[in-house]
């Protein structure tokens, strides 16, 4: 793979490739039963790439999931668009440097009888339709008797090829139901869908064996199936669905989509579009500037401007015009369109010329993009940051489409405590507030927002941005940037693959020169040790793979008598280099290969090669060795990141970043420090009826407005009750609202009820001035009647424990009796009797005092 994948998508690599050996056990059973398999996301969450990774596994294996290779995996990639799979190839295409020889878009003429393994064929609708030269002549019942025949001399159809290939028993086809949800609706006559006919099977061909949906919902999926009429004999063995949560928290998709809109009725076409070039000019400049600290590249943000299908010539000429005007020191070659018609396009003296979707991204001259409706599914454009929408109202469906094309994170990664780097606008001219609402609706119901938990993405209405404030003193960004945050463990975390990204990372920094080698020799002791710890142990292993057992079965028809008999031969080199394949997905292929390097350094012949092959396939048939090596792997990457938290915090945010992520890798949360907020936006009006009113603000929050105010009136009010409360206190120096995600954030992994990790990021910081210093509150007002809130207690207390003494106070707030009661996790009873109830209202109740 050319890309590394983020947690969430290895997770679902990996659950997708379990789920798919189990289709393909089942299909090669006694009774070959079909069976179908879902992957989930939301858009944006890189379904592609996760797909890339799969099809890489069943081709070549993967040792890091434990997959062997599978030597007759098809793959046959369907939709009902080709321009979709020309897009989908070119990504495949870009993740994967050893599927690109492997990629075939079925045309015809097609002159193979079987699809062959290791391939992947792209293949759509019209393809297979009735008329389609890869399929005449397959089941024509106009044609009469004895007439019938292929074109250009080709022996069978495309449907002969699919069925020579399902009948094959040495191939398995795993057919890909890109975008599951389209191409499956019933046509006007009872003829069974093109889509049906593969599922089911038709006229003497076979059904798929296996159907891989890729889809945006679970419930497109199923209703897709559904529509399909699948018949009852394919059973559905699962679905990988993705938590929308993680895709959010993994940086990749933007937080907040902003929406503008003229406050008043008239034609504002004019005016919304300087402001959209003036919006595009600042986040050019903001882009440089991060790029000067860096050190890296700067981004260079794109403006998408939305018309409708048919636009008048002049009223685009006069819209370049304007944006010109704003933007005079735009290229000539700045301005680009992805309309249907693939010429270039001229609009009164401009003509403006055509790129093609998947271009856009990498393109940086293109400044100025024109587009009408949703271009088309399956190409991102990260860079697009500003789109300003010439669509009448009534389009809001289609914005919405559009708006998915541009919420991934050009950095693939989010830029620490910027929530101007971080966002998409939307300008709508010819909105007003009622007709905004739509669009908002269509986003919240859409793949973008669809989750069943708080992603943390927000929708903002004309927002302000809030800046560091000047009022708060350099102590308390000191003590806030010091502060205790911990990370989401991982479901699948791999510690050996853990510290060797780590010792990669520490010595392109130059933190641990050698830092390979160090992990290597270290993860090679343990070795040693084992082999000297448990001898017997090890001698009995060694002779398991240097013997081959196997048995006879002998019987006697006169007497009815059966006779079992065992026998052993000495294993040869094929069958060792097979153990020492076995043992090396065991302990990972990178530290067997060194091992072994190290115990025949000195050889002179290739016995103490395969000797040390032995060995290390021994080793690995130890109950010992794994725990062992993951301990020390842990026990490792816990000094050096302890050694070097300093260090790292000097690097550019790029590498903080990794260094972030390489520390989550892990099945317990982990320590990480809080990155400084450097701004953020927020709406400072609220609509009721037809007009609008100013929410309350409140000052001292560490990022405010040009008057050092912050607006509070998206506070419930015991969250506004507890910020005067403390705020009455008299010593307080600043607060701070904590956000739903990134580091910049407060985070406490916690365990749900079903034992899954979640992250629970407590309401308010408070930074206090005491007799010991500046010293941190971290109040967290969250009603106890909600279904999660014993188990954010339990998480709470268990933080509290770790790390209570970085705060002057820990406490959750809630009210009980219409009395605000607050928990006090400073104190180990508290502490230790909230993690005995199994109830929110109990704990407080029973042990909570009076706020």
């Amino acid at each position: 793979m050319r890309f590394t994948l983020k947690d969430y998508q290895s997770d679902a690599v990996g659950d997708t490739l379990r789920e798919l050996a189990s289709a393909r056990d089942f299909y090669r059973s006694a009774s070959k039963r079909v069976s179908s398999v879902a992957l989930t996301a939301t858009t944006g969450a890189g379904k592609t790439v996760m797909a890339a990774a799969v099809i890489e596994a069943l081709f070549w294996g993967n040792d890091e999931f434990n997959v062997v290779p599978d030597p007759g995996a098809v793959v046959l990639w369907f939709s009902d668009d080709p321009a979709l799979n020309q897009q989908t190839r070119h990504r495949l295409e870009q993740a994967s440097d050893r599927l690109r020889n492997r990629l075939v878009t079925v045309e015809h003429p097609f002159r193979y009888p079987k699809l062959q393994a290791g391939r992947v064929y792209f293949l759509n609708t019209s393809k297979l339709s009735r008329n389609s030269l890869l399929v005449r002549g397959h089941d024509d019942s106009n044609t009469l008797a004895g007439m019938d025949s292929h074109p250009d001399t080709v022996p069978f159809t495309f449907w002969d090829t699919l069925r020579s290939t399902i009948e094959d028993e040495d191939l398995t086809l795993y057919m890909v139901l890109d975008e599951a949800h389209r191409g499956m609706g019933k046509r006007p006559s009872d003829t069974p869908t093109i889509v049906k006919r593969l599922i089911n099977g038709h006229s003497g061909v076979p059904p798929v064996p296996i159907v891989w949906g890729v889809s945006a919902t679970v419930q497109r999926f199923e209703e897709a199936m559904s529509a399909a009429e699948v018949q009852s004999n394919r059973v559905h063995l699962g679905t990988v669905q993705v938590d929308p949560v993680r895709i959010q928290e993994s940086g990749l998709l933007k937080d907040d989509i902003v929406l503008d809109f003229p406050a008043e009725t008239g034609d504002f076409n004019t005016v919304l579009l300087r402001r959209g070039v003036r919006k595009v000019k600042a986040l050019s400049t903001a882009w440089a500037t991060y790029a000067l600290e860096q050190g890296d590249e700067a981004i260079k943000p794109l403006m998408v401007l939305q018309v409708p299908n048919k636009p008048s010539p002049a009223e685009v000429a006069s819209a370049i015009d304007v944006i010109r005007d704003e933007w005079p020191e735009l290229e000539a070659d700045a301005f680009a369109h992805v309309f249907g018609d693939h010429t270039a396009q001229a609009f009164g003296p401009h003509s403006v010329p055509y790129i093609s979707p998947e271009r856009v991204q990498d393109a940086s001259y293109v400044r100025v993009l024109l587009a009408k409706d949703a271009i088309s599914t399956g190409w991102d454009c990260p860079r697009a940051e500003v789109m300003v929408s010439f669509r009448p109202a009534k389009d809001e469906t289609h914005i919405t489409q559009l708006l998915g094309r541009m919420i991934r994170t050009p950095l693939a990664r989010r830029i620490e405590g910027d929530d101007l780097l971080n966002s998409v606008e939307c300008i709508l001219p010819r909105f007003n507030k009622a007709t905004a609402s739509l669009v908002l609706e269509k986003i919240m119901g859409s793949d973008l927002m669809e989750s069943d938990g708080d992603t943390g993405q927000r929708i903002l209405i004309n927002p302000q941005l809030m800046t560091a404030n000047a009022a708060i003193p350099d102590e308390v960004w000191e003590l806030f940037s010091s502060l205790p945050a911990e990370t989401l463990p991982r479901k699948h975390a791999n510690p050996i693959k853990r510290v060797t990204s780590l010792a990669h990372a520490l010595a392109a920094d130059r933190l641990v020169p050698d830092a390979g080698k160090l992990a290597h020799e270290r993860l090679h002791g343990v070795l040693n040790g084992l082999a000297a710890q448990y001898p017997k142990d090890m001698e009995k292993a060694v002779a398991d793979v240097m013997t081959v057992a196997g048995g006879t079965v002998r019987g006697q028809a006169r007497h009815g008598l059966r006779r079992d008999e065992s026998w052993t031969e000495v294993a040869d080199d094929r069958a060792i280099q097979d153990s020492y394949r076995a043992g090396a997905r065991t302990i990972t292929p990178d530290i067997a290969r060194t091992y072994v390097e190290h115990l025949a350094a000195d050889a002179e012949d290739e016995d103490a090669f395969r000797d040390a092959n032995v060995r290390v396939a021994a080793l690995a048939m130890l109950p010992q060795t794994r725990p062992a090596l993951d301990s020390t792997a842990d026990a490792l990457a816990k000094e050096w990141l302890d050694k070097h938290r300093v260090s790292m915090k000097g690097l550019s945010e790029s590498r903080q970043s990794l260094y972030a992520e390489i520390t989550a890798m892990s099945t317990d949360p982990q320590l990480i420090s809080m990155a400084l907020p450097k701004n953020r936006q927020e709406e400072t009006k609220r609509t009721v009826g037809d007009s609008e009113q100013l929410l309350e603000r409140r000052a001292l929050h560490l990022l405010a407005d040009d008057e050092g105010m912050f607006p509070v009136g998206k506070l419930n009010p015991d969250e506004i009750a507890v910020l005067d409360a403390e705020t009455e206190r008299g010593n307080l120096l600043g607060w701070y609202r904590n956000p739903t995600g990134g580091r910049d954030s407060m985070s406490i992994a916690y365990q749900d009820r079903h034992g899954d990790w979640r992250t629970l990021r407590p309401d308010f910081l408070f930074f206090v001035n005491t007799e010991g210093g500046v010293r941190a509150n971290l109040v967290d007002p969250h009603g106890h009647w909600l279904p999660d809130s014993i188990w954010k207690l339990h998480g709470m207390a268990r933080y509290a424990e770790v790390y209570g003494d970085t705060f002057h106070r820990i406490e959750s707030i809630s009210r009980v009796d219409g009395e605000l009661r607050v928990l006090d996790f400073t104190s180990p009873d508290v502490r230790s009797h909230v993690l005995e109830e199994s109830d929110a209202d109990f704990a407080y109740r029973r042990w909570s005092v009076a706020y």
